[in-house]
């Protein structure tokens, strides 16, 4: 079973000691060392939003997803974090509508992509809160996962709810986590991706959705 992982930094790893430590290939190890015999693939980059992602898909996935069985994707961080930056520098409200409109098309590209070009079971990916403490992110990353969860739906996806798996536990599995606070990131430095603790517990998690049947 070849399984292909879509994303952006933190599907590549970022922060993690190494990349055999991010979740694709630590989800891949799981399920080798199970009865399951899995290549694991990985189309992700550090700083890809949304755009950048369907961009990627259209002109260099094909081969790899036309192969895979299962196809996991699992992007909107950048999207987000961008967007609440550049509010929280000008003091100016996030346009939510037109953020909500972008992430939409784009993510509906790239779920319509993966269904034309094979017959992979596709695993959409909530995204957790980086900054539980900022209650502008916590409104920000539910409207971003209730777009996921509603266009997951559309497209007979699977949604593994990887917010839930962060929830309340973020100090312990990101990466130089500080106050949990947007003002966090004003330094140049996203406190945002999984330490190789947080990657370990997405893999756990997700194995299952790849090898469960809807």
């Amino acid at each position: 079973m070849i399984y292909t992982a879509l994303g952006d930094s933190i599907t590549f790893g970022e922060n993690a000691s190494s990349l055999a430590k991010a979740y694709p290939h630590l989800t891949v190890s799981i399920l080798n060392s199970s009865s399951c015999k899995v290549r694991g693939l990985v189309l992700a980059r550090p700083g890809w939003s949304s755009y950048d992602l369907l961009d990627a898909v259209i002109w260099r996935g094909d081969s790899i997803i036309s192969r895979s069985a299962v196809v996991s994707v699992w992007i909107g961080g950048v999207d987000l974090a961008n967007a609440a930056l550049f509010s929280f520098k000008t003091k100016q409200p996030l346009a939510a509508k037109q953020f909500v409109a972008n992430y939409r098309r784009n993510l509906s590209g790239i779920l319509t992509r993966i269904k034309k070009g094979s017959r992979a079971r596709v695993i959409c990916c909530t995204q957790y809160n980086p900054f539980p403490n900022s209650p502008l992110a916590v409104e920000w990353v539910d409207g971003l996962n209730r777009t996921i969860n509603e266009l997951a739906r559309s497209y007979d996806a699977a949604v593994a709810p990887a917010h839930a798996w962060f929830e309340g536990k973020q100090a312990d599995l990101i990466y130089g986590y500080q106050n949990g606070k947007i003002e966090d990131a004003l330094s140049g430095f996203l406190p945002i991706h999984p330490n190789d603790r947080g990657h370990r517990v997405i893999a756990t998690k997700l194995a299952p959705y790849l090898i469960l049947q809807k």
